[in-house]
Formats: C-alpha cells, structure tokens, sequence
C-alpha cells in the first residue's frame, strides 16, 4: 500500500471520528439547554433542538419515565453514546486499513 493512500484513510478515520464528535455535542448541548430550561423561542435553541431530535429520532421515547427530563437525558444521552462509539469504532477500523 502506498504511504499516499495510507494517510488519506487516516484522514477518512479522523473526519469520521470529528462528525461522531459533532453529533454527540449537538444531543449533549440540546440536554444542557432542556435541563437549564433555555428559551424555546431562540433560534439556536430551536436549531440545536430540531437538529437533536433528527439525531436522536430512533431513541428519543425509548424510555417512558415519569419525569420528563429523565426521558430527555436518557433518550438523547443513549443517542450521544452510541454515535461516539460507533463513529470512533469506524474511525479505528478505517485507521487500521
């Protein structure tokens, strides 16, 4: 393999590690402006927020607890998680390679 082709997969890796990243602050700053009760009416609030349930779109009523900053947390929390884990894993594998 040429050491060209080599340092363009780590940056392939890099670049999917960054976007994992990314998604993963977004669903984590969307549960900081639910829990800090961040006014619904401002537009970054509003993008953060339609951007985090596009994202978390597969886990957000996953969990049906009674408080609904539980089900925020946990919802968007597991999204956040499973995008870290399985960007990075990508990232690594294409690192590997």
């Amino acid at each position: 393999m040429s050491p060209r082709y080599h340092r363009s997969a780590n940056g392939a890796g890099t670049v999917v590690a960054i976007v994992a990243d990314v998604m993963a602050l977004i669903l984590g700053l969307w549960i900081l402006m639910y829990l800090l009760d961040a006014n619904p009416g401002n537009a970054l609030v509003q993008f953060v927020h339609d951007v985090a349930r596009w994202l978390a779109g597969w886990s957000r009523d996953l969990f049906t607890f009674d408080e609904a900053w539980a089900r925020v947390v946990a919802g968007y929390g597991l999204a956040a998680v499973v995008y870290l884990f399985i960007g990075h894993a990508i990232a690594r594998r294409m690192q590997r390679h």
